[in-house]
Order: structure tokens, then C-alpha cells, then sequence
């Protein structure tokens, strides 16, 4: 599995930031209550991104030899693939609050300031969750093998000559 690329993080913190501004822009325009983000989203994110570091840790101490317990293969996979997509929705996430966050400073009337502290919040906190699921998906990177045709062999230990 590739690590996650940061051009797809950039583009769904672009989706998301533009969708948060369509979305409340829409739900002005038609006289609904905009869209705050709670406060529970915020904790929610920060909560789950604990989580999932403390699930890559014992992979990460196996990778690295200090865990002499053997780790499943099948959990090590999904914890991977929980980090990528953690950092996935991270990012969009943090797109969406910072798209609510331009909508409601680009008002003329002054918005709550409760909404735009909250939607500030869920927008940091998705940036929360990004970081723990790319410091988890870096945690359960394998290093490199040289016997792969893929990669390039190690350069020569010149010292020794």
C-alpha cells in the first residue's frame, strides 16, 4: 500500500472547503438556518484521532523489533488502511469548517460568535485528525526492501575498502 499522496489531501481540503461554502451559501439563499458544527464533532475527531495512533503503536513497536509478541498481518492491514483513510476524512473535514469559516466571515452581518468559534474548532479538529492518521500510517510503514526490483539497491559501504 502507497502512502497517502498530499496532492488528494489538498484536493478534498478543496472539495470540502468548497462544498461548506455552497452548501451554507444554499441554505441562506433559501432561508434555512445555516449549518453550525457542533462542538461534539470536534471532540468526536480529536478522540478518534487518539485512537488511532494507539492502534498503530504495538504495530509500529513489531516493525521495529521492540514487540516480540507476533501482530497479525490482517489487523496490521487494517490499521493502515484505518491511518489512510483517517487522513482522508481528516482533510475533508478540515475543508468543510474552513469553508463554513469563509461563508460566515464574508457575511456583511456579523455572524454568532458561537457558530464562528465552533465551526473554527471543527475545522482545527479536522486538521487533528489528519496529522494522527498520517502520523499512524507512518507508523506502520515497513522499511524498505532492497531484494524488491522496485527499489534501488543500497549504495556501498565505502568505509570499509
Amino acid at each position: 500500500m502507497r502512502r497517502t499522496r498530499p496532492l488528494t489531501l489538498v484536493l478534498l481540503a478543496v472539495v470540502g472547503g468548497f462544498a461548506g461554502f455552497v452548501i451554507e451559501v444554499g441554505l441562506a439563499s433559501s432561508g434555512r438556518p445555516i449549518i453550525a458544527l457542533p462542538l461534539s464533532l470536534s471532540i468526536t475527531l480529536v478522540a478518534a484521532g487518539a485512537i488511532v495512533v494507539s492502534l498503530a503503536v504495538p504495530i509500529a513497536r513489531a516493525i521495529r523489533g521492540t514487540n516480540q509478541a507476533p501482530i497479525n498481518p490482517f489487523r496490521a492491514m487494517r490499521v493502515a488502511v484505518l491511518a489512510k483513510a483517517s487522513s482522508m476524512v481528516g482533510s475533508l473535514i478540515a475543508g468543510l469548517g474552513a469553508g463554513v469559516v469563509v461563508y460566515l466571515l464574508s457575511r456583511a452581518v456579523i455572524p454568532a460568535v458561537a457558530s464562528l468559534w465552533l465551526s473554527i474548532a471543527g475545522a482545527l479538529a479536522g486538521v487533528v485528525f489528519l496529522a494522527c492518521g498520517l502520523v499512524a500510517e507512518k507508523l506502520c510503514t515497513l522499511p524498505p526492501d532492497y531484494g524488491d526490483p522496485d527499489r534501488p539497491e543500497p549504495l556501498p559501504d565505502r568505509r570499509r575498502s
